[in-house]
């Protein structure tokens, strides 16, 4: 970190744009339609990655086992000692294990979003859902270390997560990554985005279900910030995102411009300018990307947080319901909950 005032924690790097799925909930194809067919190159890539020095790359896109250098850029960054987190729709999964091999530096993070139903409409396609399922099952029994990444929309019932988490934790995975939905421009027609309220309640009744010793890979600290148990500012900068574009000003899910260099985007960006009550665009907007950052901050900060953050990490059951709290998920103690970071 260097005594700079904003530094990466996570990077996210999407070698092309390109998918071979139209998801209802995303943005991002629909964004970058003008160069969809644009791909880094290798190089580009490990420039990106060396420049920005994060020790956690998520390669993104798109679907990047589109991009038909995928396994040396994983193979290159590896090298670096960086862990990577390879985000996918899994079909292309058979293709992706010839060319990445098991590494406990890399894992694959599979899309799902509810179970076979929910999941195959929100990528508008049936049978998407058994291809993850079954992807996920080789990858294990391949040796591979897996995660699942879940975009929770409007209109879903609590129980089905509880049935997919127990799931997936049963299948071996890895951790599950757990979101709302971001109301991109481009897909802003769709009723299908929580509000800040709506989806604290759907999270709490979520969490409150799940079963002791379910793996969730966020940190337990953003877990509390969906409940609404604890306050975050964004801190947008610990997650910078690099495109075939350049780098995305602000963040990953909005884009003013583009920087040319990783210095450029953290000097020319007005950071503050974003936000809850600053930027109406980030008024619903809870993303792991803007927030996950901040739990990990407030526990650099305060030793009594980073004591709480190790032990839910390593605690069966307290990830998600965390400490002083019974195991029906209801709040004993909140007087030190609720603690923004210091900015």
């Amino acid at each position: 970190m260097r005594g700079r005032k904003y530094f990466p924690l996570t990077m996210i790097l999407e070698p092309l744009e390109a998918c071979n799925l139209t998801c209802t909930g995303c943005g991002r194809i629909r964004e970058y339609e003008p160069i969809i067919d644009r791909r880094l190159t290798v190089e580009e890539c490990l420039h990106a990655v060396e420049e920005c020095d994060a020790p956690v790359v998520s390669v993104a896109g798109g679907e990047p086992l589109m991009h038909p250098q995928i396994g040396e850029i994983v193979a290159r960054i590896i090298r670096q000692k960086r862990f990577v987190y390879l985000c996918t729709n899994a079909l292309l999964y058979k293709n992706g294990m010839k060319v990445i091999r098991p590494s406990p530096y890399f894992a694959f993070v599979v899309h799902l979003d509810g179970l076979r139903r929910t999941h195959d409409i929100a990528v508008e396609r049936e049978g998407v859902y058994d291809v993850a399922i079954k992807a996920i099952e080789e990858m294990r029994a391949a040796g591979y270390r897996v995660c699942t990444n879940t975009t929770l929309f409007s209109g879903n019932q609590a129980e089905e997560y509880h049935e997919l988490f127990a799931m997936l934790n049963d299948l071996g995975v890895e951790g599950m990554m757990v979101t709302p939905g971001f109301q991109y421009k481009e897909v802003a027609h769709h009723d299908i985005f929580l509000q800040r309220e709506e989806a604290q309640s759907f999270f709490r009744r979520i969490f409150q279900g799940c079963k002791d010793g379910v793996r969730f890979y966020n940190n337990p600290l953003y877990l509390d910030f969906l409940q609404g148990k604890r306050d975050y500012t964004c801190t947008q900068w610990t997650t910078p995102t690099f495109t075939p574009a350049g780098w995305r000003k602000p963040c990953y899910l909005i884009a003013d411009g583009h920087a040319s260099t990783y210095e450029e985007l953290m000097t020319s960006v007005q950071w503050d300018a974003y936000g809850l009550g600053r930027d109406p665009r980030c008024d619903t907007c809870m993303m792991h990307c803007g927030f996950e950052g901040s739990g990990i901050l407030e526990a650099m900060s305060k030793p009594g947080v980073f004591l709480e953050l190790v032990a839910r990490s390593v605690l069966p059951g307290r990830r998600v319901r965390g400490f002083g709290r019974s195991k029906n998920g209801a709040e004993e103690q909140k007087a030190t909950q609720e603690q923004p970071v210091a900015q």
